[in-house]
């Protein structure tokens, strides 16, 4: 078998291009956690369809900041109806509903996932962060968003609207491995690099606050020693503050 190893080196060269042209965007992100947390203010994550498996990542995560609230919306997820939902994340006027009830503010960062870019819900997202005052940054594939025509009245994509872009440099449609019986592409990379994007600037938000004298508050795992103790403090501390908590 030959594709299984052209998708992992796909993957592998994706991921050292990242190294190599999103290092800076990375540590803008970092900067941008780093002062959310030390100054009190929230950080959100929001994606659609399968971009939403990327706010849950770090989320509630073994060696993840705590203060990190996703954004979860059934039917804009994949287990009541994938169909459904993907009908759903084109809908312009459903992200205001989320943005008031997860009581986002001036101050307040959220991450906004989309490899496209261009749909209702993410891009509305956005554009209701900006006109609050968030900082948004954009969690997308350039190439696949600079490919096609926005979906939203404004005529805008998600990254227009960014103060930080995060690139998965993934190609147009995601799935990188072609397939001559297929006559197409299959085997997506845009969760796993998402995925190491997120992560690296978690890392990087935890050295920074450490640098700068304050202690960042992070999940253990719960499958070892002590760790339940660990998490059960931080559970009991924002259960109140932290929908999905």
């Amino acid at each position: 078998m030959k594709k299984p190893l052209e998708y992992l080196n796909n993957l592998q060269r994706i991921i050292e291009n990242i190294i190599i042209e999103q290092m800076e965007s990375i540590e803008k992100c970092a900067l941008l956690f780093a002062d959310a947390l030390e100054n009190g203010h929230n950080i959100f994550l929001f994606g659609t369809g399968h971009s939403h498996m990327l706010a849950e990542e770090v989320f509630y995560r073994a060696g993840g900041l705590v203060r990190l609230q996703p954004v979860l919306e059934t039917s804009l997820m994949l287990h009541e109806s994938a169909s459904k939902s993907t009908e759903i994340e084109r809908l312009e006027g459903y992200a205001e509903i989320l943005f008031n009830s997860y009581s986002m503010k001036k101050d307040d960062v959220i991450v906004i996932i989309s490899n496209s870019g261009r749909n209702g819900a993410p891009v509305d997202m956005a554009c209701l962060a900006k006109e609050n005052g968030l900082k948004v940054i954009a969690l997308t594939n350039i190439r696949h968003s600079s490919s096609s025509p926005s979906r939203h009245k404004s005529g805008k994509k998600l990254y227009e609207f960014a103060d930080v872009i995060l690139d998965n440099m993934g190609c147009v449609g995601d799935a990188s491995v072609y397939f001559d019986g297929l006559q197409r592409n299959a085997c997506p990379t845009s969760t796993s690099t998402g995925a190491a994007l997120l992560h690296a600037a978690v890392a990087g938000c935890i050295e920074k606050m450490l640098d700068d004298g304050f202690m960042p508050e992070v999940f253990s795992s719960s499958n070892v020693d002590g760790g339940d103790e660990i998490n059960n403090a931080f559970i009991n501390k924002y259960k109140n503050t932290i929908k999905s908590l």
